[in-house]
């Protein structure tokens, strides 16, 4: 049985998401081998297979991991009782802000996802819809009150919003001028501007 942890008690699972993410970014999915990683894990190939059943579920984990925390998040944050247009904003920031601060998990993600095998590629699909959809909920709730413009459909405005959050890992610098906050501050006015009646 494969050890859990290492000397400092991390994970190997956590061990292994670190290798790969450094990896696949420094080099590409493709070009990175299962060597590579366990190698620069400190593990056995036989570790990883514990863990992963091959390189395809390392890289699904790579996104699915971001992915989950943005959709505690957005559920959090659309089932609060606030306005409508306070409850978009922050879903439209929040998703900015996480996605920076994950960038190369997005980067990796977005360069490599026709790597996935068909199954996964459709999970992944699946996962990412429930999030647009939930985001969506939120534009068609405002549209339906009033509060937002009708002019735009909400399908839109999401794929407006969600092209720029995928666009981030190709332009956004830590050392830029601007804080993942105002970056997401930003993007989420801009939101906000284009659905106003």
């Amino acid at each position: 049985m494969p050890r859990t942890t290492d000397g400092d008690g991390t994970p190997v699972p956590q061990r292994l998401l670190a290798a790969a993410t450094r990896l696949f970014a420094e080099q590409g999915y493709d070009r990175t081998s299962v060597q590579e990683i366990v190698e620069a894990a400190g593990v056995t190939k036989g570790a990883l297979y514990h863990y992963f059943g091959s390189k395809d579920d390392l890289l699904h984990e790579v996104y699915a991991r971001v992915l989950r925390v943005q959709q505690e998040r957005l559920d959090a944050l659309a089932g609060a009782d606030e306005p409508v247009e306070k409850r978009l904003r922050a879903a439209a920031a929040d998703v900015v802000v996480t996605t920076i601060e994950n960038l190369d998990d997005a980067m990796i993600f977005f360069r490599s996802m026709h790597h996935l095998s068909p199954e996964k590629n459709k999970q992944v699909r699946a996962e990412r819809r429930r999030y647009h959809e939930r985001f969506r909920a939120l534009i068609e709730e405002g549209q339906q009150s009033g509060v937002f413009s009708t002019a735009t459909p909400a399908d839109l405005v999401v794929d407006y919003h969600f092209g720029s959050v995928h666009h981030l890992s190709t332009w956004y610098r830590p050392d830029g001028p601007l804080s993942p906050q105002q970056v997401a501050d930003h993007l989420a006015d801009l939101l906000l501007r284009a659905l106003r009646p």
